[in-house]
């Protein structure tokens, strides 16, 4: 899917049955943006280009996907981005079955690769060939640059680019801010992403019945994603009833009771490779606790005040002190940031907390473009459940415009 030109049709399977749909924007426009977006980023920190192997940002760079998931644990596929020319992908088998017709990409080229289960005792040979193959493409649009930037890599093969008299940089600090500002059909891709997971989590409401478990009813979610046209969810966090708090148990086996919290963040990656990220918690049952009831009256009411925070010009730091003053009863199960931007997964920028600003805070500002999520977990310390809520704004020239449009249980409050 992610090949296609705007005319051309896709094929995606929704509740059994096949449709044929064309795609919400221009694609090849997208994929144009982002690739000036890293070159933009190159030239102003004065980088001759870019390896990348984290496979989001060699997604962002070329739009080609190649088992991804085993391609983010093996280093088998790379991309280089120079600051002046197209794109190499040094793809899997070396052949350009999934990227061939896309535009930013110069050639495709057999990868070297060096991980230990593919090199084993061949490492050090192969890094060392890896580094001389790489020298040899750098140079031939370099200008005698000798500043590169990495995103991650394994120490050996640095260290051989070091050997070669590179300059090697973080590629991390070049790849958020390239995917910090979304274009116009960025965010139209986002919306489709959305769409499909609100899909999902609607079959995840019907399908939730005392009994159900955990496992089962997050089933639900992948379900309605790939049937859609979706790739991979990033976590596992839906619990239930006692394990709702503290937050981050992943679902289990479970069978979830009647007049259970049942609360879910979906980090789902949509159709196009866009991220949906939204945190709900519903009850399995009729009727809320007073218990229940008080604690997603302060999740609710954090979102929307942290929400109502937000606007362009404002720096990093104005939105911490400004946001939702949580009650000390809940203040040590708080969510690990406020907010965090959102594109092809989690992103720049990360948000913290008052309290936590002299330790983890850092500069920066909310600009036009950025997508972020507004977090809220409300649990108390000891307590039996917790709640989870999250919603996906547009950062716009005049203040915030929300993605989802999931409803709140409004009724509660």
């Amino acid at each position: 899917m992610n090949v296609l030109k705007t005319s051309e049709l896709v094929t995606v399977r929704q509740h059994g049955a096949m449709e044929h749909t064309t795609p919400p924007c221009d694609l090849d426009e997208v994929r144009n943006y982002r690739l000036a977006r890293i070159q933009e980023e190159l030239v102003r920190q004065d980088l001759a280009g870019i390896i990348l192997y984290d496979q989001l940002n060699t997604r962002y760079a070329t739009d080609a996907t190649n088992m991804q998931i085993w391609c983010s644990h093996n280093e088998a596929r790379y991309v280089y981005v120079p600051a002046n020319s197209e794109a190499v992908i040094f793809e899997y088998g070396g052949k350009n079955l999934l990227s061939e017709g896309l535009p930013g990409i110069d050639r495709t080229v057999k990868p070297i690769s060096f991980f230990y289960m593919s090199a084993g005792q061949h490492v050090a040979e192969r890094a060392k060939q890896w580094a001389v193959q790489m020298d040899s493409i750098i140079r031939e649009h370099s200008g005698g640059n000798r500043r590169i930037a990495i995103d991650r890599l394994a120490p050996v093969g640095i260290q051989e680019m070091e050997a070669l008299g590179y300059e090697v940089h973080d590629g991390f600090s070049v790849m958020e801010k390239a995917r910090e500002i979304k274009s116009a059909g960025e965010i139209t891709l986002m919306r489709k992403s959305i769409e499909v997971c609100e899909q999902a989590i609607q079959q995840m409401r019907e399908a939730m019945k005392p009994g159900i478990t955990e496992n089962a009813l997050w089933a639900e979610l992948h379900h309605g994603n790939i049937a859609g046209g979706g790739e991979w969810i990033e976590t596992r966090l839906l619990s239930s009833g006692p394990r709702t708090n503290p937050w981050f148990r992943e679902c289990s086996m479970r069978p979830i009771e009647k007049g259970d919290m049942v609360s879910f963040d979906t980090d789902l990656i949509g159709p196009y490779g866009y991220c949906s990220d939204v945190s709900r918690s519903w009850l399995c049952g009729d009727r809320p606790s007073d218990e229940q009831r008080k604690l997603y009256a302060a999740a609710y009411e954090q979102i929307e005040t942290n929400i109502g925070v937000l606007r362009p010009g404002r720096t990093l730091h104005e939105v911490s002190t400004d946001c939702w003053q949580i009650p000390p009863e809940y203040l040590s199960n708080r969510y690990p940031s406020l907010m965090h931007g959102v594109g092809l997964a989690d992103e720049y920028p990360s948000i913290k907390h008052q309290v936590d600003l002299t330790a983890k805070g850092y500069d920066g500002v909310v600009r036009p473009g950025m997508v972020i999520c507004v977090e809220s977990f409300i649990g108390v310390e000891g307590g039996r459940e917790g709640v989870k809520l999250e919603e996906q704004v547009i950062i716009t020239e005049s203040g915030v415009e929300r993605m989802s449009s999931l409803p709140f249980e409004i009724d509660w409050l």
